[in-house]
């Protein structure tokens, strides 16, 4: 029998005689806690060593350790705001309540406390206990207490043992709070309406992705779960919404890796009377006022690898034809589909049969990587941009562009296509690609079709990974480290 194992059987053999006593350490359904962790810290961070005050304190929490000495007791409390020392003693020979803690609580153990402040002979603001309630008896012992849990795997399959025993991973999450607040303040105050759009839907679209496919049983029907909430979002805009965002899960059946998972959090943004260069404005602004949400305007990702980025100077802005001649020399503006295709070849590329789709190919093995400050990259090509609006100076070239950071996409936007005729024969090349058996082209939606007949107006839209803000803005190196519960493999 493992150690743990042998800890929980001794440890259901105690709550067996505790209820045998008579006392249900699960009967509480509240505790009038009144101060957390760091409203004692801060009101009472001013006690010099030996010196208490008798302001009654109300307090509650995890023990992380107990220290026993004899008729006193130190012990760790933790809370969601931070730590801080309890001290239990003997008040006279019999104690009962110093007796119970002695014989029947453990680390792991939730309880309330009734005590004063006071700080120790070597200096730590402690709070002294005249009084305790056990609130929740844990059966299994905390992590590696002494070490903090660091093995990866039990981190994200047992995330509330990586919040218990590290501390730094829940800053982690409530700066992806303070993150996601930050986004909707920005957009609030450019009066844009937060909407809901369908998770579950007959078709995905609004991106070039593998969906996850189920089945409705009522309406005896095969449904997806949504690759990306575009469409739905255009459609309101079509019905005179204005500006509108959506701040949810997309869900896309593709490869797990440090910067992908399966289920993420995607923030989109639709500006009726607005175009890209707008929503390049507006990212900038987003991303700025994200990171000074949590102190982060100059930022080192991964954290530890001293690669310092200033998110207050301005973005770079470059098309993705310039980049690609920078960083291999070639020059798209000049090549045959024949002279790119040989190219390609020479590079080992496997890319399609036009130029424009070796230009793609190119900047994704040559550029993408060495995007390590912000930077815009315009001038996608229209084969691949089915829902963007052409250049009209170069047709064969859209309004769109891609923000990149730390070497990984972080945003994508464009002037949305709204010609209903350009849309519908740009869906049907994609069906043909479907059809050749592309299985991440995109999907023929007759009635957004007739959303953009009806009429959409010139329009701006914007879409930021949430996860990737959160990883760039918070050092984290994998995308596991910023979702509170990533898609795993099942244990055996």
């Amino acid at each position: 029998m493992s150690d743990e194992n042998e800890i929980v059987r001794q440890r259901k053999e105690k709550l067996l005689r505790l209820r045998d006593e008579g006392v249900n350490p699960y009967r509480a359904e509240k505790w009038d806690r009144r101060d957390t962790l760091m409203d004692v810290r801060e009101r009472f961070d001013r006690l010099q060593p030996e010196e208490s005050e008798q302001a009654t304190l109300r307090v509650a929490g995890r023990l992380m350790t107990l220290r026993r000495q004899g008729k006193a007791t130190f012990a760790d409390l933790m809370d969601e705001t931070g730590r801080m020392q309890l001290y239990f003693f003997a008040r006279q020979d019999g104690d009962e309540a110093y007796d119970f803690l002695k014989k029947w609580v453990d680390s792991g153990d939730w309880i309330g406390v009734v005590g004063h402040p006071c700080r120790t002979r070597r200096g730590e603001l402690t709070v002294q206990v005249d009084e305790f309630t056990l609130l929740c008896k844990a059966l299994r012992p905390l992590p590696e207490k002494w070490h903090g849990l660091t093995d990866t795997e039990t981190r994200y399959r047992q995330r509330y043992l990586d919040l218990i025993a590290n501390p730094d991973v829940r800053e982690v999450f409530r700066k992806r709070a303070k993150i996601i607040a930050s986004l909707r303040r920005t957009l609030e105050s450019h009066g844009t309406l937060e909407v809901e759009t369908p998770t579950l839907s007959s078709l995905a679209g609004g991106a070039a992705a593998k969906p996850f496919k189920t089945f409705h049983n009522a309406l005896s029907l095969d449904m997806y779960l949504r690759i990306a909430p575009e469409l739905y979002l255009k459609r309101l805009v079509a019905g005179g919404m204005g500006r509108v965002y959506e701040i949810g899960k997309n869900f896309r059946n593709e490869g797990i890796d440090t910067m992908h998972n399966p289920e993420f959090t995607m923030m989109e943004v639709y500006w009726a009377y607005a175009d890209y260069e707008d929503m390049m404005a507006l990212t900038e602004e987003l991303v700025r006022n994200a990171a000074a949400s949590v102190g982060a305007l100059k930022i080192e990702w991964p954290s530890g690898s001293g690669a310092a980025i200033d998110l207050a100077k301005p973005f770079r802005r470059v098309s993705m034809t310039e980049i690609v001649q920078e960083k291999t020399g070639v020059d798209f503006r000049r090549l045959t589909d024949d002279e790119a295709r040989a190219i390609a070849k020479e590079r080992s590329l496997d890319a399609g049969p036009s130029r424009f789709a070796v230009l793609n190919a190119m900047f994704e093995a040559f550029c993408e990587d060495g995007l390590t400050t912000p930077t815009f990259v315009t001038g996608h090509p229209t084969e691949i941009s089915p829902l963007a609006k052409r250049d009209p100076e170069n047709p064969d070239c859209t309004h769109r562009f891609e923000l990149f950071m730390c070497g990984h996409e972080l945003a994508n936007a464009f002037s949305e296509l709204n010609d209903p005729i350009d849309q519908r024969a740009r869906f049907e090349e994609q069906l043909a690609k479907r059809e050749a058996g592309d299985d991440e082209a995109h999907a023929f939606d007759e009635d957004f079709l007739n959303a953009i007949e009806t009429g959409l107006p010139p329009t701006g839209g914007l879409g930021i990974g949430i996860d990737r803000l959160v990883m760039f803005l918070t050092g984290s190196s994998s995308i596991r480290d910023v979702i509170l519960f990533p898609t795993m493999r099942p244990k055996e």
